[in-house]
């Protein structure tokens, strides 16, 4: 549910008031009693994420993303290259010698 801003046109009373998105707007001040209580435009309707649980890597951007991609590609290309050379250097290692 969010909170949305509200000012008497009367008073000049200011409050937040919490309700649901579907509640009608506030009419009466809760200072004054007349019916002049305003919504308020907010700056927008952001969500904002408090307290713990919430990851900073769960929004990336695309490009984040895909940079991050192909950076763990290369790493998996050069494993599998350096394994592929330990196993040809194994494999010449390995051979049986010859009698003289």
């Amino acid at each position: 549910m969010p909170t949305y801003d509200y000012q008497c046109n009367d008073c000049g009373h200011a409050l937040e008031v919490f309700q649901s998105i579907t509640a009608a707007p506030k009419r009466k001040c809760p200072e004054c009693g007349k019916p002049s209580l305003k919504r308020l435009i907010g700056t927008g309707a952001g969500v904002i994420f408090k307290g713990s649980g919430f990851y900073e890597t769960d929004y990336r951007s695309d490009s984040y993303k895909k940079g991050a991609e192909s950076a763990k590609k290369a790493k998996s290309d050069t494993k599998d290259a350096k394994a592929s050379t330990e196993k040809k250097t194994k494999s010449k290692d390995t051979k049986p010698k010859k009698k003289a």
